[in-house]
């Protein structure tokens, strides 16, 4: 299965692809409209670590996800080997961001959970934040 993988030697801290994740899953088609004064909301998070290394960090698709185990409402399922919320199912209880190892699920403004979902369900029909990427930190391919 294909997969995003962040090269953190790479990783230029941008951020980048955390403002073409939240444009491509803004349902509009112009990137002006989408973000100009709106709080970004990315599904993918740049992080820096104390040693000045930036890296991105977004949903691993686990193979056995404890996310999907843990889901009270049934919000979470895996389909097609992605991880994805069915936000009409999600009652807000964030127990996935507390057992998720990554740090990927975060709440959104609709107070439900909010996660990578490979831009499978927008028109871009892969990962914005890989085609975004300037330096090609962010990969999408099967290792």
């Amino acid at each position: 299965m294909k997969r995003i993988y962040v090269n953190e030697e790479w990783c230029l801290g941008c951020k980048l692809c955390e403002y073409n994740c939240a444009f491509a899953n803004s349902g509009e088609y112009d990137m002006v409209k989408a973000l100009k004064d709106k709080k970004i909301t990315s599904r993918i998070h740049v992080e820096e670590a104390t040693n000045k290394i930036t890296y991105a960090v977004s949903c691993r698709h686990c193979d056995d996800p404890i996310c999907v185990k843990c889901c009270i409402s049934g919000a979470l399922s895996k389909k097609d080997d992605a991880v994805e919320i069915d936000k009409n199912k999600c009652i807000g209880c964030y127990t996935c961001i507390l057992v998720c190892p990554y740090g990927a699920i975060l709440p959104s403004e609709e107070h439900v959970a909010t996660k990578c979902e490979l831009c499978l369900n927008n028109s871009f029909g892969s990962p914005a934040c890989v085609k975004g990427c300037p330096n090609n930190a962010i990969v999408f391919e099967e290792r």
